[in-house]
């Protein structure tokens, strides 16, 4: 069983938590943008509350740990591991109780490439739990607007986990996935459940616009989230989202192990 302090010590080490590759520069930008409810960092989001540029600071400060001195706007970002750990438990506990009423659940990533196996774990754990590990439609069509213009992605599944692929893009890997913060996805999967194709989640799990997208629309969503996705942070303070934990979301994939074996542990998941 992994310790909360071989956790923490992984956190630090991996830069999943602590000084973090996402830039102070990046932080700021949005932050900017989410004041000017620009929908690239809205993720999904309408929120209730008139949020400027220094609210915003302010809360990423209480929810990550980044600095919140407007004077400072350049270097490294960071989180810090005990906002990341207390989170976890949040998020864990949340999982427990899914499993306990063996509600469905819908996981999703924006974050293929990195957080795919992470998710996946949870997802076996789930399915073995009793859950039903929803897969709504899949194959469907999503139209996302990129900085390249509108393109159409399709939606699919790998191991329980939601994403969506590129155009012309074939077979099970994960590299096939894209990187998207579209709550689109989502939105066309509950629409989708909401036609008869499936039960609706008790529970959505994953980041970007699967979490804010979900949350928005009233279902409960837990997820990941980076010191520039202030989206997530603002939905839990708002009471849209359960839990949001900050963490770096774009380090190697194998760093998100034991925050699974973690997570599950705590959960009471694990086999």
């Amino acid at each position: 069983m992994l310790s909360t302090g071989a956790l923490r010590a992984h956190l630090l080490a991996a830069r999943l938590a602590g000084t973090v590759a996402t830039s102070r520069e990046q932080s700021l930008r949005s932050y900017r943008l989410f004041a000017a409810r620009d929908p690239r960092v809205l993720l999904g989001l309408d929120p209730e509350w008139a949020w400027d540029e220094h609210d915003v600071m302010a809360l990423m400060a209480e929810r990550c740990g980044v600095s919140d001195d407007p004077g400072f706007v350049s270097g490294a970002d960071v989180i810090d591991p005990e906002r990341t750990l207390a989170a976890l438990e949040a998020f864990a506990g949340r999982l427990g109780e899914a499993a306990a009423r063996r509600v469905p659940v819908m996981l999703g990533t924006g974050h293929p490439h990195r957080l795919l196996g992470f998710y996946a774990g949870l997802a076996d754990a789930l399915s073995a739990a009793g859950c039903l590990v929803l897969t709504l439609a899949q194959g469907r069509c999503v139209d996302i607007t990129t900085r390249f213009g509108v393109r159409t992605y399709s939606l699919d599944y790998v191991r329980g986990v939601a994403l969506v692929r590129e155009p012309g893009a074939r077979g099970p890997v994960s590299g096939t996935g894209a990187h998207s913060h579209s709550p689109l996805p989502v939105r066309v999967a509950l629409a989708a459940a909401g036609d008869g194709d499936g039960p609706l989640p008790g529970l959505v799990v994953g980041d970007h616009g699967w979490v804010c997208g979900a949350g928005q629309l009233g279902f409960e969503a837990i997820g990941l989230a980076d010191t520039d996705d202030p989206a997530l942070f603002v939905g839990e303070a708002e009471g849209r989202v359960s839990v949001a934990v900050p963490l770096d979301d774009a380090v190697r994939s194998d760093y998100y192990r034991p925050l699974t074996r973690y997570v599950l542990n705590r959960a009471c998941l694990s086999r």
